[in-house]
């Protein structure tokens, strides 16, 4: 779905150069270190081949000019003159149409739905090894030329190979949403973690996957430094009355766990949604004379005193 995003965009002959065919390999073990799978890709498969999300975004943004920092405060649709935008540095700007594709804590979404994310139960801790292929040769060779998995009850160990030698590292498992950060349950044998701390969250973490095998608990050995990634969902199906110039895009619009397709799926949507904007004539022009401005892309209008204010892109 991605490639045919990119398709759409014509930017698939660019995507491929940055693209790793061979991160389709993946590799599934038991805790004991036994391999249950090891799939590797035919040669010439493109099916599903790998990119960095900062090598996507590049390449998504490409000549574009993104107003970075300008964080969005609230959105008022149908004010009579479009979607009114208030921003954190006080200022406010009106456009035809807002598209809010800023992730699972959307400041556009309440603008459409009341809904908001509830958390799963199931936390990720991420860390990170670099140059594993120099620096950790044991592990660059568990983990293939893409990705290995290893699960266990109520728990897992995913490590994704990037580019340049730059592997992450996924924990995951069941505990309550405050299990990282709660300064009151740090003590106790359900203690919070401080996540400055990063021996103390990696011997937690050691503890929880205790009996896995030596090799494999490698993978937390070596991390670097450890985040914090609950996860939180949408209601299913997450849907809202149309609003004249407010939509949503990706995890703002739906969500979801990674399961490899979220990524996917709002690249479809916006090139789908190019699509339908570019077919749909100007509903109305704009009668008073406009400065040149610019929407989040960094695009002004293109014509005078009758112009479309820009779309902006709240993401």
């Amino acid at each position: 779905m991605g490639q045919l995003a990119l398709d759409k965009a014509g930017l698939l002959t660019h995507f491929q150069a940055p693209s790793r065919p061979e991160g389709q390999a993946m590799r599934i073990l038991d805790t004991d270190g036994t391999v249950l799978r090891d799939w590797q890709p035919r040669p010439g498969d493109r099916a599903n081949p790998e990119i960095d999300r900062g090598q996507l975004r590049d390449l998504l943004l490409g000549p574009l000019d993104v107003q970075w920092g300008r964080g969005v405060i609230q959105v008022v649709p149908e004010t009579g003159d479009g979607v009114l935008i208030r921003f954190a540095d006080r200022r406010q700007e009106t456009f035809d149409l807002v598209i809010g594709a800023d992730g699972a804590w959307s400041r556009v979404r309440p603008a459409l739905s009341s809904a908001t994310p509830h958390y799963t139960g199931v936390t990720l801790v991420e860390t990170s090894l670099d140059d594993v292929d120099t620096r950790h040769p044991d592990l660059a060779r568990l983990i293939g030329d893409g990705s290995v998995a290893v699960y266990g009850v109520n728990r897992a160990l995913v490590a994704q190979r990037n580019s340049g030698g730059h592997v992450k590292v996924y924990a995951q498992f069941r505990a309550p949403l405050d299990w990282y950060t709660n300064p009151q349950r740090r003590t106790g044998p359900d203690a919070g973690l401080d996540p400055a701390d990063v021996e103390a969250v990696r011997s937690s973490l050691l503890t929880l996957f205790d009996g896995w095998a030596y090799p494999v608990l490698d993978l937390l050995r070596h991390g670097t430094a450890f985040f914090h990634r609950p996860l939180h969902v949408l209601p299913v199906p997450h849907t809202w009355t149309h609003v004249p110039g407010v939509t949503l895009l990706g995890d703002a619009a739906h969500l979801m766990p990674p399961l490899g397709a979220g990524a996917n799926l709002a690249m479809l949507e916006g090139a789908e949604l190019a699509e339908a904007v570019a077919a749909t004539p100007a509903q109305r022009s704009w009668t008073r004379p406009s400065a040149p401005s610019r929407n989040g892309c960094g695009h002004g209008p293109t014509g005078g005193r009758n112009s479309r204010r820009p779309v902006w892109n709240a993401s």
